[in-house]
Order: structure tokens, then C-alpha cells, then sequence
């Protein structure tokens, strides 16, 4: 793609406008704007988007029904690889691995259902050999427990899995987990969506063509999804942006995708190489995706990863809702918010009224 006819008071003015930004501008806005002049350009757009004044948060536990895993990501560190819980019995070799059992799982959701915590995002390695009636089984098990929680579950990487090892369809994958009470999907495993960064996090990733299949059979079938990018490896500027065209043509043809949030790589393992993505980066990348991404709504910033000081200047550069509070988070070292009181504070500190929302952004 080549940016050198461009400018970028042009292409704001375009985006200010209410044009399409295409993937040539973005691409320069990328490596060449000024991030505090995106900044406003993206604030005004939130504003005109969402409520002024205001920014939501959720509350949700995540629970990670396995971490056995197959794929064997590069950047993963809590994976228990399944050949290595194969041979896990044989003299001098243990392993951490667990599937949990739907008792498991109901008891952390007693933990804080009373909490007023009703929203779980369940999530797990690909393993295999768990029997595919194990997920439409937990699934009935909850709702027949819990008649007003909210399941968002699994990932494309996951239920791609399910097909193969049972042989069956996408589509009649979903159709089973919708009838069993999957209430909406999250686009994660999605990292870099270009086929070079796929064999860099992982050989064994499903393709591009594959995860945006995935995720256009669940969107076609009503399923609300979140979507994300994460970054700050050796990947290009080339790459971020079709990664983020592929999300925008996503929700072009199914309408159904709510929000984004842009996540940044943590140093987990040795074999994968992390950048350091410094702040004014990160909110370089809200605006970005609010500028770019004109179809969708909600642009979420992940205090998570990235803390609250980055956060709080977030929302005045495209974002209106933060992605916290999370109870348990295992698989990311956390500097999030963890309770229901704390995103309130934070979100009033910041300048913003707080709104409570669901994973489908109801208030």
C-alpha cells in the first residue's frame, strides 16, 4: 500500500465528514499522524456515536474450562500442551493439566452469582479429546441452574476444533451450542489476521479464511460477538491494517459484531518476541479504530493490560467503554479493575457518568 500522495489533515477532514476512511489512509494515519490530532478527530466521533459524558463497564467472571491445549501458541504460557498429558503418567512426569467438570464450573458461579455478577465468558485450550457432548451438556446444565446468566463461550479456534474432531459442520456446531443456551461469541484467537503472523504465533492456528468463517457462520445466525486485535510483535504496519479491514468487512456483511478492543502481547514465553508498545502507540490505536472501524459502535479500552492512567486518557481518544472489571483472569497478568465499585470510580475520576451494561450492551 503505498501512503505517499496522502496527507493527513485531508483524511481527517474526510473522517470528520462522515467518508470512509480506506485502508491506504489508515495505513498513513498509522505511521504518520499526529496522535493527539487523531485523538480529537476520534473523541468527536465517539461523541456523535455514543452518549456524550457517559462511559460503560461490565462485570464477568471468565472461566477457563481446560488448559490443555494442541495449538501451542508461541506467546502462550498457560497452555499444558496435550502430548505432554499423555505421557503425564509415565515415571517422572506431571502436569498441571485439568478439564473441569460442570460441578467445577457451578461452583465458581455460585462464587458470584450472588455478587451481582450474572455474565461468563468460558473459554478453554483446544482439546480434542474432550467428548462434544461435554459443551452442549455445560451449557444446558447452567441455564437449567441459572435461568438469567448470560454465557458468552469459546472461541472460533475452539469450535473449529469441535467440527473437525467430530466431524461435523460449523454450522451444526452452532446450532447445537445455540440450542443448548450459547447466548453470545467472542472473536478471540484472532491476534494478527494475516496468514504470516498466523505461522508466527502458531503452525497450527486456524487460517485467516478459517476464523473469519467462523466467526460470519456465528454472526449470520444472531449471535452478538466482540472483536480485537493484538499487537506489538513483528508484525507490520501493512498487517494491523488488514487485520482491522477484515474486522470492518466482518461486521459489513453480518452486522452483528458490537465492539472492539486492541490488546497488546505480554511477555509470557521465551520463543515469542514482544515489543514495547509505549502509551501515546496504544492510544494511537483507539483512535485509529474509531476513525476506521465506522461500523462499530463500541470501541473498548483494555485497562487490563495496559492501566488506568492510559485508560482514563482513552476515553477522550475514541473509546466509551472500558474492559473491566474481570473476576479471575489466568491467562494475562492483570492491571484491571475487580470489582463493580472500582469501574465505577474510575470511570467518574475519569470524567464520565458510568453505565452499566451487558455483554450485548444493553443498559
Amino acid at each position: 500500500m503505498s501512503t505517499q500522495s496522502l496527507n493527513t489533515p485531508d483524511i481527517l477532514k474526510k473522517a470528520q465528514s462522515g467518508e470512509r476512511v480506506n485502508k491506504e489512509e489508515a495505513l498513513h494515519l498509522w505511521l504518520h499522524a499526529d496522535f493527539k490530532e487523531m485523538g480529537v478527530v476520534a473523541h468527536e466521533l465517539r461523541n456523535r456515536t455514543c452518549t456524550p459524558g457517559t462511559a460503560s463497564y461490565t462485570l464477568f467472571r471468565i472461566i477457563n474450562y481446560t488448559n490443555i491445549c494442541n495449538v501451542d501458541c508461541s506467546f502462550c504460557s498457560f497452555k499444558e500442551p496435550l502430548e505432554k498429558v499423555k505421557n503425564s503418567k509415565e515415571p517422572g512426569n506431571s502436569t498441571p493439566a485439568y478439564v473441569l467438570t460442570k460441578e467445577d464450573i457451578l461452583k465458581k458461579i455460585e462464587e458470584v452469582y450472588n455478587n451481582n455478577c450474572h455474565q461468563f465468558f468460558i473459554q478453554g485450550g483446544v482439546n480434542p479429546e474432550i467428548p462434544y457432548d461435554y459443551y452442549m451438556d455445560l451449557l444446558n446444565t447452567i441455564h437449567e441452574s441459572y435461568s438469567d446468566i448470560h454465557i458468552r463461550a469459546f472461541s472460533p479456534v475452539e469450535v473449529f476444533s469441535m467440527a473437525q474432531s467430530n466431524g461435523l459442520t460449523i454450522d451444526r456446531v452452532f446450532d447445537d451450542l445455540i440450542n443448548a443456551g450459547l447466548n453470545s461469541f467472542p472473536g478471540a484467537g484472532a491476534e494478527i489476521l494475516t496468514e504470516r503472523m498466523r505461522n508466527v504465533l502458531s503452525q497450527k492456528k486456524i487460517s485467516v479464511e478459517n476464523w473469519y468463517s467462523v466467526m460470519k457462520t456465528a454472526l449470520s445466525k444472531g449471535l452478538k460477538a466482540s472483536t480485537n486485535i493484538v499487537w506489538g510483535s513483528t508484525e507490520t504496519p501493512e498487517e494491523i491494517i488488514d487485520h482491522l479491514s477484515l474486522i470492518r468487512d466482518l461486521q459489513d456483511e453480518t452486522n452483528n459484531v458490537l465492539s472492539f478492543v486492541p490488546w497488546t502481547f505480554q511477555k509470557q514465553t521465551k520463543d515469542f518476541t514482544v515489543r514495547h508498545v509505549p502509551s501515546f502507540e496504544y492510544l494511537k490505536m483507539i483512535a485509529l479504530s474509531r476513525i476506521f472501524l465506522d461500523n462499530i459502535e463500541n470501541i473498548e479500552v483494555s485497562i487490563m493490560v495496559k492501566g488506568a492512567a492510559v485508560g482514563e486518557l482513552a476515553l477522550f481518544f475514541g473509546a466509551n467503554d472500558i474492559n473491566s472489571p474481570v473476576i479471575e483472569e489466568n491467562v494475562l497478568r492483570s492491571y484491571g479493575l475487580h470489582s463493580e465499585e472500582e469501574a465505577i470510580e474510575f470511570i467518574k475520576n475519569a470524567g464520565f457518568k458510568p453505565r452499566r451494561r451487558d455483554f450485548n450492551f444493553n443498559y
